[in-house]
């Protein structure tokens, strides 16, 4: 079940409305139990097993909405306390985990990572369809390192500006596939908080809080 910082103030109230009710029929039960205890046939005397096993239940049943009251109570402060922290984060510089960056006046910028030198490596450019605009085999440097693009497409042609992602696989002097991920870095915006997790806005691309790898001052 999904809960965001919407429908965990509805589900407390549910389970508030379920607690009301369960103990409005403990408190019928425990009345009529005592009105058949009290007028029963000395020669017949009720079953009390039954009673005791009902008993049983609605304590049980009790103890149940009781303990889904607290855990809905703590999702609740959970979640209102994440999305304290995501609108911490508007205004910040941060780097994030993810391929997707804006082209904005003819430059994207990403992040990568390499395990180590790579004498071939081919980078590629996709537009928001997912279809390549522009690819190239070059030689890249391992570590932390940073890949900009002009927004020059294969065909010669200006692409416009808005979201491309990138795809980097690189091989060592063995022809052996390296490791390599890529960040992108950027001021958070907005933050989106209708979903279980918080949106930040990246440089026009939305991602997850989860995502966020650094900070900077």
């Amino acid at each position: 079940m999904e809960i965001n910082g919407v429908n965990a103030l509805s589900t407390l109230g549910q389970a508030a409305q379920s607690q009301d009710t369960i103990a409005g029929d403990f408190d019928a039960f425990l009345r009529l139990l005592t009105t058949q205890l009290q007028n029963q046939n000395p020669l017949d005397p009720l079953d009390t097993n039954q009673f005791t096993e009902q008993l049983v239940q609605f304590s049980s049943v009790e103890q149940s909405i009781q303990a889904n009251k607290n855990l809905e109570q703590l999702v609740a402060l959970s979640l209102s306390t994440a999305f304290n922290n995501a609108v911490s984060y508007i205004g910040q510089t941060v780097g994030a985990a993810g391929s997707v960056t804006q082209l904005t006046d003819g430059e994207a910028v990403w992040n990568y990572d390499l395990a180590e030198d790579s004498p071939e490596a081919t980078i590629t450019v996709r537009n928001s369809a997912g279809q390549p605009v522009f690819s190239q085999t070059t030689q890249l440097d391992g570590g932390k390192q940073v890949y900009t693009w002009d927004g020059i497409q294969d065909d010669g042609s200006t692409a416009p500006d808005g979201e491309y992602s990138i795809d980097i696989v690189a091989n060592d002097a063995d022809g052996i596939r390296l490791a390599v991920s890529t960040e992108i870095e950027g001021q958070v915006s907005a933050v989106d908080l209708t979903g279980i997790e918080p949106l930040l806005t990246v440089n026009g691309t939305e991602i997850g809080l989860s995502a966020v790898r650094y900070i900077k001052a």
